[in-house]
């Protein structure tokens, strides 16, 4: 059958124009930041729904501001003039529920990708003075009692209470907390890397029981990583002898923690199991307490996460009782969790079940109301609902795919959008959902920051990028242009291209494919994405395409979850359909495209150079997964299932199959500490390339981890992927 293509410009080309600036991007200046957007980040609500604080830049001082003028009122703490600050700067707060008193955090160590430890300080607005914590040592995941007079965190895997009433008086809850072995209130490294949480440790609403997730990791098999010496920062106690970091890393078909869920009776110090009934092999992703303290609601997932349960347990009597399950013939996407939230005598939750990922209504009883959205777009974030009109907010794709925008609707069903300017629209609201903020951009505009009312009515610009807007003026840079095409198997897919600086349609370009492709993943998006690498290899003379192939996001559940079973080979095939796409235009060389990518990105560049055609050149795969067998339980066997059930998916998905495949100069990347993607992916992968007598470059980075980042190490590593795509294209 003959190709078809057809090239949709989602915006009016004739008005995209380069920057009139002369001067040229440095690539010390990409990496360093001076591009970076300013943002209004850390906001936190307050109670009256008509101010929030925010701690400045410089961790000195929280600050109260009013939405509706965006104006600062009040200073709420600051470090030069506390009672008994021993400290000159912190790196977070936390207002307890009646905010009069605020968890300070300071001396921060990042544990894991969300997780840290910290040494914390109360402090009291009133009396304006700081005590500590706890004098034990650093602290995990502190949580305020609802009426304000406890706070309960985690050391060691063990949780403890602070009751403030008493003289900040300090009881252990736990005593069985080991490392490697149990861990109470904190999840294992698989649950907070995969279902993105940091804390398995609540408060009932009347403050009178915790509940907390118990994770029983002996059984999962350790897995140790190189610690060297290194620089920036270097670790002196290695400097002979390399050390080991070994902690619990469940891979695809092993053994995950034990998990079951507890509560303690803060007045009788009792103890009790809940009596759930968990598969033996399941997960519990989150434990919320609802407004009514007889009732804790737990979420389980089966290991195959297609099948999503909703229970809600008795605290005291531990018996459980199904309110809700959701099912799906492939699996539940992870953000339906998030989705999850409880209201005086109703829940909500986006689902699936008609094929986009729709808000749903229910009682407590777990009888459907009304489904709150529905067509064929995705609810691509719940953002509240307003108890008092009845009204739901929330953002979502219903303009395109390539873009956000804030809707309203309510009691009646009656749809508003808020947001008015088409791209990217991301909203947090008040406290009382009476105000948002919203952060708009899209391809050509950095992000402006407005605050309006719950009827959309713009208040106040808070941020403009200005300052950026005019530095960018400054230099000439490239602009994005969407377009679309079809492939040979009559798949449309979504697509950016950037041109280089003096682009002639008369030349003939070489060009560099940047992807990531990982399930339900967007790369292809109307919002500004800054100034990066890329925008600074078409200063080198390179055209600059991203396409989403099958199996990611935007586009309801067939086409994201068409991959399930087989990651890696259709969406190899659309990278490949896209390069074959691209060389048919008249301005490229389809002798030099390469292509790159990082994680799920790197795996997709070595699969798509092995897919059998030979149309790359060259590629640069950054932190790959090589082999599905190296990656975690919730995640691999999320798309794929274990390798003994999916045998033939796992032969399919794995590079290591494809290496005599390997077509064009291929670059590797990993750091050597690296807790996500191991860099095992990366050593046992280029031994099949020795085996397979394919030459290949290595660039290996010491004690860096899943972001490979500290030092100079960013520079040196956009350096090297610099070198290497102009000495092979």
């Amino acid at each position: 059958m003959k190709r078809k293509y057809t090239l949709l410009l989602i915006c009016c080309l004739l008005g995209l124009t380069r920057a009139q600036g002369t001067q040229l991007l440095e690539l010390k200046d990409v990496t360093g930041g001076k591009f970076r957007a300013e943002s209004l980040r850390g906001i936190a609500s307050m109670n009256d729904g008509e101010h929030y604080t925010r701690m400045n830049r410089e961790g000195t001082r929280i600050a109260k501001y009013s939405y509706r003028t965006g104006e600062e009122t009040e200073v709420v703490f600051d470090v030069t003039t506390a009672r008994d600050c021993n400290f000159k700067t912190f790196d977070g707060y936390t207002f307890s529920p009646d905010e009069t008193t605020i968890l300070i955090r300071t001396a921060t160590t990042q544990k894991y990708r969300h997780s840290y430890t910290a040494v914390h300080y109360i402090y009291s607005i009133k009396n304006n003075r700081l005590e500590t914590l706890s004098d034990g040592g650093p602290q995990e995941a502190p949580v305020f009692s609802p009426d304000g007079t406890m706070i309960a965190f985690v050391r060691e895997g063990n949780i403890f209470l602070v009751k403030m009433l008493y003289g900040n008086s300090e009881s252990q809850v736990t005593e069985d907390g080991k490392f490697n072995h149990i861990i109470n209130g904190v999840p294992d490294w698989v649950y907070e890397e995969e279902f993105g949480f940091s804390r398995a440790l609540e408060f009932d609403a009347n403050s009178e029981m915790l509940a907390y997730i118990r994770f029983d990791e002996s059984e999962v098999p350790l897995f140790s990583l190189p610690i060297y010496a290194g620089q920036a920062p270097r670790i002196a106690s290695f400097d002979t002898y390399p050390g080991t970091y070994s902690y619990k890393y469940p891979k695809v078909g092993e053994p995950n923690s034990k998990v079951s869920v507890h509560t303690f009776d803060i007045r009788s110090k009792t103890t009790r199991k809940i009596d759930l009934p968990l598969d033996p092999d399941g997960y519990i992703p989150r434990i919320i307490f609802t407004k009514d303290p007889g009732k804790l609601a737990i979420v389980t997932l089966n290991r195959y996460q297609n099948r999503l349960d909703l229970y809600f347990a008795d605290p005291r009597s531990t018996v459980c009782k199904l309110i809700l399950r959701d099912e799906s013939p492939y699996y539940i996407d992870e953000n339906v969790l998030n989705s999850i939230r409880f209201h005086a005598g109703n829940f909500s939750l986006v689902s699936e079940r008609d094929g986009y990922a729709h808000l749903y209504w229910y009682s407590m009883g777990g009888n459907l109301v009304k489904q709150v959205t529905q067509g064929k777009y995705e609810v691509t974030g719940y953002l509240g609902w307003d108890e008092a009109g009845n009204t739901f907010y929330y953002q979502s794709n219903e303009e395109s795919p390539l873009c956000r925008a804030i809707y309203k609707v309510d009691k009646k069903g009656k749809k508003t959008k808020l947001s008015e300017k088409q791209g990217t629209n991301n909203a947090h609201f008040s406290h009382t959902m009476k105000y948002y903020i919203n952060t708009y951009s899209n391809l050509q505009t950095p992000p402006v920051t407005t605050v309006h009312d719950n009827n959309g009515k713009t208040l106040k610009t808070w941020i403009d990028n200005n300052a950026l807007k005019q530095r960018l003026a400054q230099y000439n840079l490239p602009t994005k242009e969407f377009f679309t095409f079809n492939t040979a198997q009559g798949t449309s897919l979504n697509g950016w291209i950037m041109k280089p600086d003096g682009f002639a349609a008369n030349k003939k370009y070489p060009v560099i494919m940047f992807q990531y492709s990982g399930p339900g993943s967007q790369r292809v998006l109307d919002n500004w994405d800054g100034v990066s690498w890329e925008s600074y290899m078409t200063t080198k003379g390179y055209i600059i395409a991203c396409v989403d192939g099958r199996g990611t996001g935007g586009r309801g559940e067939t086409f994201k979850k068409c991959t399930y079973l087989n990651l890696g080979v259709k969406e190899s095939q659309d990278q490949v359909e896209a390069a074959k796409y691209l060389g048919t235009l008249p301005y490229v060389d389809e002798s030099r495209i390469g292509i790159w990518g990082w994680s799920f990105g790197g795996y997709m560049t070595i699969m798509s150079m092995s897919e059998g055609t030979p149309v790359f050149k060259a590629g640069a795969a950054v932190a790959p997964v090589t082999d599905w067998k190296y990656y975690d339980t919730v995640y691999g066997e999320r798309f794929m299932r274990t390798p003994k059930e999916n045998a033939e998916g796992y032969k399919a998905g794995s590079a290591f199959a494809r290496a005599s495949r390997l077509n064009g100069r291929l670059l590797l990347v990993h750091g050597i500490a690296d807790d996500n993607v191991h860099v095992q992916n990366c050593v046992e992968y280029s031994e099949c390339l020795v085996q397979a007598n394919k030459q290949f470059e290595m660039q290996l980075y010491t004690n860096r981890n899943h972001s490979i980042a500290g030092g100079n190490t960013r520079y040196h590593l956009y350096t090297r992927l610099t070198d290497f795509f102009v000495a092979n294209l």
